[in-house]
């Protein structure tokens, strides 16, 4: 009777490629995973520090959750931290600050990416070194400029500096995007009698508006929390904006440290759901200009 040896098979391309591909996409859930965890555990962590008590946070237990849910601290922070007000001279400011960031750059970046001209190339790294500019370098010669002006302790004192420091990304965001149009829809355009304004406002803008959204964000991400300028600029209570609100639970003798938390979470919730919304518009207009349309 006669016995036949069994066949070892051998490893296919195909057993390989499947266990190579097992291993990386092992590799990208644990990387996804840690930043998950190391993103997501700060605001977990705020949540939880504004729902406890004075004694509970000063305990040191970081990671215990409170004896009892502290509403009471939200109820501080939206009545004695003034919340309402400051909120309103946030949202002035950071609007007034994306539209003329939106107008200034959009024509901008059209003359850049658009017009035929020597100096294009140039322009555009002017505002590329305005980029790499220091916002703490500026403000002993800005002081001194709104003081000369009579600006300084208003509104237009942080918005002219917001505009002057959030222009140069959006510049180079917007006239990436608008290189990418094609020649042929302005050269139709023209045959039909329009202008170059009217090229603008009716074609590029329109088109442009990915890149547009992701400006938009960026600028309103940026300012929302800026705290130097504003603190450098702006004394009167009635003019500051959100990041002040935390003065109003410190005293000489004591701090509300549950209030300042609710305060933080309420001053941060209007970035992170305007984030979760919009954040398909940032990665579409960030890489909109990537590939010649």
């Amino acid at each position: 009777m006669s016995h036949t040896a069994p066949v070892l098979r051998k490893p296919t391309v195909r057993n390989y490629r499947r266990r190579r591909f097992s291993v990386t996409t092992s590799i990208v859930y644990v990387v996804f995973v840690i930043l998950i965890v190391t993103q997501l555990y700060p605001l977990l962590w705020l949540l939880i520090y504004s729902l406890k008590t004075n004694e509970e946070i000063l305990s040191g237990s970081f990671f215990a959750l409170p004896a009892s849910l502290q509403w009471q601290n939200y109820s501080d922070a939206l009545g004695g931290g003034q919340y309402f007000r400051y909120l309103l001279n946030s949202l002035f400011v950071t609007s007034v600050t994306m539209i003329c960031v939106i107008v200034l750059a959009s024509l901008t970046g059209f003359a850049i990416a658009r017009f035929r001209w020597r100096f294009a190339n140039a322009v555009l790294m002017v505002f590329l070194v305005g980029m790499m500019i220091p916002m703490q370098g500026t403000l002993l010669p800005l002081m001194i400029i709104f003081k000369h002006l009579g600006i300084l302790n208003t509104h237009l004192s942080l918005i002219l500096p917001y505009m002057a420091f959030q222009t140069p990304i959006a510049v180079f965001i917007i006239s990436g995007f608008m290189r990418s149009i094609p020649h042929e829809i302005e050269e139709s355009a023209i045959v039909d009698g329009s202008g170059i304004f009217r090229i603008y406002w009716n074609i590029a803008l329109p088109i442009s508006v990915p890149p547009i959204m992701t400006v938009c964000i960026l600028t309103f991400i940026n300012i929302w929390n800026e705290y130097i300028l504003a603190a450098t600029f702006v004394t009167a209570e009635r003019l500051k904006t959100l990041p002040f609100g935390v003065y109003s639970f410190v005293s000489q003798y004591s701090v509300n440290y549950g209030g300042i938390g609710a305060f933080l979470v309420l001053g941060a919730l209007p970035v992170i759901l305007i984030y979760f919304l919009l954040a398909e518009k940032i990665t579409k207009g960030m890489v909109a200009g990537a590939v010649k349309g």
